[in-house]
């Protein structure tokens, strides 16, 4: 079930959901809107051959309140706010669709596991054949929550448990890396 206004709003009250900062306006019908950081991660591409699932990824990291994807680009990017979802409700991660219009596609591999902690790291991409510019502190994605049946018997404690600003693919650290050195 798809969580309204109202009952973010309480969870937020009773602190059972965190999201911080955070402002009235940004709690929507049906989703909360989450405003862009200061943290952006690039490939670094004058240090990295190809990637793989084995090796670890080289990235130049930056801050800055204001970032230019050029067209065609990928960047990784972080929200400005820290969240802490209860053992019993999951969260999509959605563009806005006004900024979706401009051709910026925002994801975060789309889902956020019960119990995650932190701030969520956003994949940018630019489709357009215009750079398109963003400030921080903008509404930059919606978090739709969702309650489940019932509490997770495993809830999320992940490798990007409690990241902080943009967060790089930690895929080479998967057990099925290990399993393959064996």
């Amino acid at each position: 079930m798809i969580l309204s206004d109202r009952t973010i709003q309480e969870l937020i009250r009773t602190k059972r959901l965190v999201i911080e900062p955070v402002d009235d306006y940004q709690i929507q019908p049906a989703s909360i809107d989450l405003r862009l950081g200061r943290s952006y991660l690039k490939v670094d591409e004058n240090m990295t051959e190809v990637m793989t699932l084995q090796d670890e990824i080289k990235y130049v990291r930056f801050n800055n309140d204001q970032i230019v994807i050029p067209p065609h680009s990928f960047l990784l990017a972080t929200t400005m706010e820290h969240i802490e979802l209860p053992f019993d409700i999951t969260a999509f991660v959605e563009g806005r669709s006004s900024i979706g219009r401009m051709g910026l596609f925002i994801q975060n591999a789309g889902w956020v596991d019960p119990g995650f902690a932190g701030q969520i790291t956003l994949e940018l991409y630019n489709a357009n054949r215009v750079p398109i510019k963003l400030t921080a502190g903008r509404r930059i994605c919606q978090l739709v929550l969702a309650r489940m049946d019932q509490a997770a018997q495993n809830p999320y404690h992940g490798k990007y448990m409690n990241q902080k600003d943009a967060v790089g693919s930690k895929v080479y650290i998967d057990f099925e890396n290990n399993k393959l050195l064996e």
